[in-house]
C-alpha cells in the first residue's frame, strides 16, 4: 500500500470509528511499520488539518467528536482500485455509445490516468480494459452535438426545439418540447418529453432528432407518477397506458432462460407442472412484444388475449409466405 492509500485508509478508519483505534489495528490495516504509521498520522494531522486525538496510555487514536464529523480530506481522494473502477466505467460508457460521450469524457480519463501515475510513484498503473467486452446490439448512430443539446435541455430543465422524422411514418415534423427524461434502452437513447404542440407525453429516438436547439424558456415539469404511468407502465419503449395483458408460455427448454429474464417491472411469472413457464405482462403496442416472443421460435406460444394470438398467427403466416416457392 503506497502512502496515498495509507492516508486515505487511515482517514476512513478514524472517521468511522466510535472509539479510539489501537495502534496495533492501524499497523495491521495500513500494512506498515510503527515508524511509518507515526509519520502518516503526523502528516494527516499537521499537513491536512485532521482533528486527531491520541490516547497515550492505550496507544490509540481517534478524531475529535464534533470536529471529526465535519472534517473531510481536501479534494477528491480515491484508492487505486476505485480509480481503476472509474476507468472501467468510462470505458463501458464509451463503448455503449461510440463517439457520443467520448470527447466529453476525455479530460476525465486524462485526470484519472494522472492520479494513477502519481499514486504509483511515476509508474503508470494500467487497467487491462481489453478484458472487458461490451457488445452492442442494434445500436444506432447518434450525432454527438445533438446528444449534448438533448442532455443539456434535460438536466438544465430548458425547453427544446428540433426537427423529427419518425421511422413509422417517415414524416418530418417540427417539435417544441419540455424534456422530462433521457432514457437508454436496448443500446439506444430516447428522449421522454412533454410535446407542447400535441399536449401530451411522447418518446423520441435521439438518433432521429435533427437541428436541436435549447431554448431559454423553462421546461414544464410533469409529475413522476404521470411519467411512470404513461411511459413505463406498458411493455417496451412504446408509451401509453396498458391496453391488455399478454400471456406467453415457454417450453421447458426455454423456461430456464426466460424465468431469469426481466421483461417488465409488473411481469408475473409462473412455473407450470410440466416444466413450462408462463409469463404475463402488460402492453399497449403489440409490435415489440411480438418481435421478442418470435425470437424464441417454437419454444414460445402466445396464449392470450385471443387478438394477440391471432396477430402472431398472421405474422407467422406472412413469414412462411415469404419462403413460398423459394429455390433451395
Amino acid at each position: 500500500m503506497d502512502r496515498y492509500e495509507r492516508i486515505l485508509t487511515l482517514h476512513r478508519i478514524l472517521k468511522s470509528a466510535r472509539r479510539p483505534v489501537p495502534l496495533a489495528r492501524l499497523l495491521d490495516e495500513l500494512e506498515c511499520s510503527r515508524a511509518t504509521a507515526y509519520r502518516d498520522i503526523a502528516f494527516l494531522r499537521d499537513a491536512l488539518g485532521a482533528p486527531i486525538e491520541s490516547d497515550g496510555e492505550n496507544a490509540a487514536y481517534s478524531y475529535a467528536v464534533e470536529e471529526g464529523e465535519r472534517f473531510e480530506l481536501p479534494g477528491l481522494w480515491l484508492t487505486s482500485e476505485e480509480l481503476q473502477a472509474l476507468l472501467a466505467l468510462n470505458e463501458l460508457i464509451g463503448r455503449t455509445g461510440p463517439g457520443v460521450l467520448a470527447s466529453a469524457l476525455a479530460p476525465f480519463r486524462s485526470r484519472i490516468d494522472k492520479l494513477l501515475t502519481n499514486q504509483a510513484d511515476g509508474a503508470v498503473r494500467k487497467a487491462p480494459l481489453e478484458r472487458i467486452r461490451v457488445i452492442g446490439y442494434g445500436t444506432r448512430k447518434v450525432d454527438e452535438a445533438t446528444f449534448r443539446h438533448v442532455a443539456s435541455a434535460v438536466l438544465e430543465r430548458k425547453r427544446l426545439k428540433f426537427g423529427y422524422r419518425a421511422r413509422s411514418t417517415d414524416q418530418a415534423t417540427a417539435r417544441s418540447v419540455s424534456p422530462q427524461r433521457l432514457t437508454h434502452y436496448r443500446d439506444n437513447w430516447y428522449l421522454d418529453a412533454w410535446d407542447e404542440s400535441r399536449d401530451g407525453l411522447r418518446s423520441f429516438a435521439v438518433d432521429r432528432i435533427k437541428d436541436a436547439q435549447v431554448l431559454d424558456a423553462a421546461a414544464t415539469d410533469r409529475d413522476d407518477d404521470e411519467l411512470n404511468k404513461h411511459l413505463a407502465s406498458s411493455y417496451g419503449i412504446f408509451s401509453g397506458a396498458p391496453k391488455n395483458w399478454a400471456t406467453v408460455r415457454f417450453s421447458a427448454h426455454a423456461a430456464r432462460w426466460v424465468a431469469d429474464e426481466h421483461w417488465h417491472s409488473q411481469q408475473q411469472g409462473n412455473w407450470l407442472n410440466d416444466g413450462r413457464y408462463e409469463l404475463k405482462l402488460p402492453y399497449s403496442n403489440s409490435k415489440e412484444l411480438l418481435m421478442d416472443v418470435l425470437k424464441y421460435g417454437p419454444d414460445a406460444e402466445v396464449v392470450a388475449p385471443l387478438s394477440l394470438r391471432e396477430e402472431m398467427k398472421i405474422l407467422l403466416q406472412l413469414t412462411i409466405g415469404g419462403y413460398a416457392g423459394a429455390s433451395a
